[in-house]
């Protein structure tokens, strides 16, 4: 397993992200920013990644994703939920999966009502804006898991990539049994990289969507025969609306 990755405090997330397009926080210095003393309660959201469905749209033929999604609008300490709706993203930004609408088995009522629930979209929503500027933003919310049942899993199965938004967050939820996982940055304007392996939960890479592309490699099982997963809740951040195909082909072109 690669290292761990360089951690940046919360004085310090700023500054990283501008001068580098990224940056990994651990769980305190996430509870810190989304206002909850340390340890967060996220921790007690971790069995919800049981009873996730299986991803039905994966076009390798593959059964090694299962996921959940959900739509919000946060403005400042304002998170509201959006009637479930589609995830869509343009063939430019995910050539393997994009171009068509997949629908997904909505997040659990109980996890969109908890209040560290709110804390944690409009935390990092207030990071979004330090980035971008004050603004409501249009959030989607994925909860993964990558299991090994085919004997390999692959959190990226379209590559490297951007997703079209302004800051994506990948907080790690889990990882069961596993080797591989590890997170590759790269400037999406240039060679420059860097890889680690996050590995603590409830640990965090925010993800500057306009300076960077991000994958993450294959997973395989430690101990053959039993179960492996790696486990994330991954958020993006957009301004002006969620991606979707009426407003792409209402686009000025």
């Amino acid at each position: 397993m690669t290292p761990p990755p360089p951690l940046t405090s919360r004085n310090g997330l700023p500054a990283s992200l501008v001068a580098d397009g990224w940056a990994v926080v651990d769980a305190t210095t996430l509870a810190d920013l989304c206002g909850r003393q340390a340890p967060a309660p996220w921790a007690a959201w971790s069995p919800l990644w049981h009873d996730l469905p299986p991803d039905a749209h994966l076009r390798d033929g593959g059964r090694y994703r299962r996921r959940r999604h959900a739509s919000f609008v946060v403005d400042g300490p304002g998170v509201a939920p959006v009637p479930h709706r589609a995830h869509w993203q343009p063939v430019e930004y995910n050539a393997l999966h994009g171009g068509f609408e997949r629908w997904f088995d909505p997040l659990p009522a109980s996890l969109v009502a908890d209040p560290a629930w709110t804390a944690l979209l409009a935390g990092i929503g207030g990071v979004t804006s330090a980035l971008r500027g004050q603004q409501p933003w249009y959030v989607e919310a994925h909860a993964f898991r990558i299991d090994t049942e085919g004997g390999i899993g692959r959190p990226t199965p379209e590559g490297a990539h951007r997703d079209g938004v302004d800051l994506v967050a990948v907080l790690l939820v889990d990882r069961h049994n596993v080797r591989g996982g590890e997170t590759r940055v790269f400037d999406a304007a240039g060679p420059q990289g860097v890889r680690f392996t996050l590995a603590e939960p409830w640990s965090a890479l925010l993800l500057d969507d306009a300076r960077v592309i991000h994958e993450t490699t294959p997973i395989q099982p430690v101990q053959a025969q039993q179960p492996a997963w790696r486990d994330t809740l991954v958020l993006t951040y957009r301004s002006g609306g969620f991606q979707d195909p009426a407003a792409a082909a209402a686009a000025p072109r």
